[in-house]
């Protein structure tokens, strides 16, 4: 948990973002806007859980699966009054919903008419979220506000800044531990287990925690499909992988992917890293407070344009704290169109990955925007790690 000085300021500026939206009460179900506003922590987004921010209260409210209220209160910093179980009668029934809890809680605070934010677009919020408590609140007026936490998550504090930091340490590891494992005769399957080993064991001075991806080694001609996992195919001699990965500390993410070989790679593959490496050093070199995101991956498209080469897919994307299935932000992405300036503290993946219809090379940071440029957190060498055999 971070000091409870930290998230009254979280809640202060979510409320600020509140009265630009015009809303009065949200209603959030992404677990990193849970986790973020509160600390609540734990294993349980498969079922229905909220926290609602009242725009005239100090404190949230956590609603959530009875069983789970004990981590509520071993996790957050709110008062026990502001922890509220819903009996299991709700859960996973034909006949009752959750958000039906959730909007009798909101009648009884009488909140039923006011204007309440919702995460449309969040993993969480189902449809059948949206229908049982817009037919228990009938005289609220529901505005969706997805992203509205995310975009106050993008400025990171110091101290998340720190867990970043600890994440990249994590995450240098499993990749070492990636490219000591890969050998001919070797299965995939057990290069991600010594992945996981590693993403969870962390360093002598902290642990890891489990990371919001698994571990994505597509190999040969499936390195143009990036988000491949693993099978139990045995490596050989020839075999060239990718490898995108992430560490993890306290729900902060750092993710690292890499390009690798099982002796001399295919000149290809050895043509394209070169381009992608150049083009990250060019675009380092250009990020920096003030530059908008579409800039920033102007200058990605223009070094790799030189060798005749494209990428449709953006750049890069906002990163920190996050749970599954995905350890972005969900704000700014680093394409065309996105007018978003760069502000000391906010973190990114940077994702040059190039991909054809054969083969695809990924070797990307993870970035901090500093007072005067930028900060790769990680210190692992781009190049084509081509293994001897």
């Amino acid at each position: 948990m971070f000091p409870r000085e930290e998230y009254q300021l979280r809640m202060n500026k979510t409320k600020q973002k509140m009265l630009e939206y015009g809303v009065e009460v949200l209603v959030l179900s992404n677990p990193s806007n849970l986790c973020y506003l509160t600390g609540y922590n734990a294993w349980s987004f498969y079922v229905h859980q909220v926290v609602l921010v009242l725009i005239d209260e100090e404190e949230p409210i956590w609603i959530g699966r009875e069983m789970d209220a004990h981590s509520a209160r071993t996790t957050t910093w709110l008062d026990q009054r502001r922890i509220i179980p819903y009996p299991d009668e709700f859960v996973q029934s034909t006949i009752r919903h959750p958000m039906d809890f959730v909007a009798n809680i909101l009648t009884d605070l009488g909140q039923g008419q006011r204007k309440i934010g919702v995460e449309m677009d969040a993993f969480y919020y189902t449809a059948m979220c949206h229908e049982r408590i817009t037919y228990g609140l009938p005289d609220a007026e529901f505005k969706n506000t997805s992203t509205i936490v995310n975009w106050v998550r993008v400025i990171k504090s110091d101290e998340e800044i720190r867990y970043m930091r600890k994440a990249a340490k994590i995450v240098e590891n499993a990749m070492q531990s990636a490219y000591d494992t890969v050998n001919v005769g070797v299965r995939e399957n057990d290069v991600a287990a010594a992945i996981y080993h590693a993403q969870v064991s962390g360093t002598k001075e902290f642990g890891g925690d489990y990371t919001s991806i698994v571990p994505m080694l597509p190999t040969g001609k499936n390195t143009a499909s990036p988000h491949l996992t693993w099978t139990d195919r045995k490596y050989v001699e020839g075999d060239f992988l990718t490898l995108e990965i992430a560490g993890c500390y306290q729900r902060y993410h750092t993710p690292l992917a890499r390009t690798m070989s099982l002796g001399k790679a295919p000149e290809s593959v050895r043509e394209v890293g070169k381009v992608v490496t150049e083009g990250i050093r060019e675009t380092l070199a250009q990020m920096k407070p003030g530059v908008t995101a579409e800039q920033v991956e102007e200058v990605w498209r223009t070094s790799i344009g030189k060798h005749g080469f494209i990428k449709a897919s953006r750049l890069g994307y906002s990163i920190g704290l996050s749970y599954p299935p995905d350890w972005g932000e969900h704000t700014i992405s680093f394409r065309k169109g996105d007018r978003s300036l760069l502000e000391p503290g906010m973190t990114f993946h940077l994702m040059p990955g190039i991909w054809f219809d054969d083969f695809g090379v990924e070797i990307t940071e993870s970035v901090l925007i500093t007072d005067s440029g930028v900060e790769t957190l990680t210190s692992f060498t781009r190049d084509v790690f081509e293994k001897p055999l």
